[in-house]
């Protein structure tokens, strides 16, 4: 059964104003499905298919004779060759809307774009299905905690039984079929995902240690980004870690969230945290083989956070934003406690998620808690002293049943609120 996207009508609008329409996102997160369901008219192509990919490769420039647009084209990543006559095509016609095209590789992408389409492709960022979609419930703004967000969420949010069933179960949308078996789906994920797109992007030789790498770095979400680590957990070099991270960002399986830097703020670390897109792949790959092992394992905390910070940076993307240019964290020692005796130590500070909106910042505390206190909000002090920016609602993000106001400037929201 089709599972409606918030995207569709995203899609819809953003082709009036373009010749073409690129939606990516990782493997099996419903590209070719949400376009073959908004187009059921239009000719769809998938160069997947390698008999039909080598044929296109040798002649490109026959390839529009046979497939005149509007069309969709499927996997273009593996297509380089076509990008030129992709653009005329594009300079031949006045319409728009003439091309949607996905892929799962984005940085390559990005790269034949660049060279060949700006200005006459749009690019839009497809995620795993969101807790709204999978609830049915298609209320679309991004998530940016006012006052006046928490008054229209609440108009339509629907309250979740078992969080973690979905944490564990993960995002992609043919696990929403319970009759797929959950261990047989990862296991096929992880062996399609290396024999094709890493060996696409980088010919990694050693599968098994690059196995080995994907399991080191899915133990770290919700992490500071330690290259060193992961590089003598695995045996491998700093170098090839740093390398092979790059294909996880490449490939849409991770989001390495940077940090906040300001001139006001001192002694900020400099180094991402590292997020997976889908928390079902992270218990799979460190074992958690229940929604119960999940909950209660040593990782519960960072698979809470990963699970909220997925599902913010969707609530951007599925509405057509960027959240790259909104979304950073915060760890410092800028925050200062007073001792007893009266003299002044310094401590660590961290914000999990800062989200800014042109002058305000609005910092967001994730707690896999239920009982929210004021106290997890110490460290929003810090940014007080950001000059020509204003603190916005501080939010903890957490698995309270309801909204709660701590006081004029501070809320506790459910996860649902997202």
């Amino acid at each position: 059964m089709y599972i409606e996207r918030a995207m569709e009508n995203i899609i819809q609008n953003t082709e009036k104003g373009f010749k073409a329409v690129l939606v990516t996102g990782a493997r099996q997160v419903g590209k070719s499905t949400l376009l073959k369901h908004m187009y059921k008219d239009r000719k769809y192509i998938s160069f997947d298919d390698p008999v039909l990919r080598e044929e296109t490769k040798r002649e490109p420039g026959l390839f529009f004779r046979n497939n005149k647009p509007p069309v969709i084209l499927d996997e273009v990543q593996y297509i380089s060759e076509l990008f030129p006559y992709i653009k005329m095509e594009c300079d031949k016609s006045e319409d728009k809307g003439l091309f949607q095209l996905t892929g799962s590789q984005q940085y390559r992408l990005m790269q034949n774009i660049s060279e060949s389409l700006a200005g006459r492709i749009a690019v839009l960022e497809l995620s795993g299905l969101s807790l709204r979609e999978m609830q049915g419930d298609y209320f679309n703004e991004p998530f940016i905690p006012t006052e006046e967000y928490i008054v229209k969420r609440q108009e339509t949010v629907k309250m979740c039984d078992d969080v973690w069933r979905i944490i564990h179960r993960g995002s992609y949308p043919a696990l929403a079929d319970t009759d797929v078996d959950w261990q047989t789906f990862y296991s096929s994920y992880v062996q399609t995902y290396i024999d094709r797109d890493v060996n696409e992007l980088a010919n990694v030789k050693n599968k098994l240690k690059f196995t080995q790498f994907l399991t080191a770095m899915a133990a770290r979400t919700g992490q500071i980004l330690n290259y060193s680590s992961v590089a003598e957990q695995v045996e491998v070099s700093s170098a090839t870690v740093k390398e092979w991270t790059s294909i996880l960002e490449a490939s849409g399986i991770i989001y390495l969230l940077q940090p906040f830097s300001n001139s006001s703020l001192n002694r900020a670390i400099k180094t991402p945290k590292i997020y997976f897109r889908d928390t079902g792949l992270v218990c799979y790959l460190t074992r958690y083989p229940t929604p119960d092992t999940a909950m209660n394992g040593a990782l519960a905390g960072g698979l809470f956070e990963t699970f909220v910070v997925s599902e913010i940076l969707k609530s951007f993307a599925n509405a057509g934003q960027d959240y790259r240019m909104f979304v950073s964290y915060y760890r410092g020692k800028d925050k200062i406690r007073r001792q007893k005796d009266g003299t002044k130590t310094e401590r660590e500070a961290e914000i999990d998620l800062l989200i800014e909106q042109g002058d305000t910042i609005y910092p967001v505390e994730i707690k896999m808690s239920a009982n929210p206190k004021l106290s997890m909000t110490d460290a929003f002090d810090v940014l007080e002293r950001i000059k020509g920016k204003k603190r916005g609602t501080g939010t903890i993000v957490c698995m309270y049943e309801s909204v709660l106001w701590l006081n004029e400037t501070t809320v506790a929201l459910p996860v649902e609120y997202i």
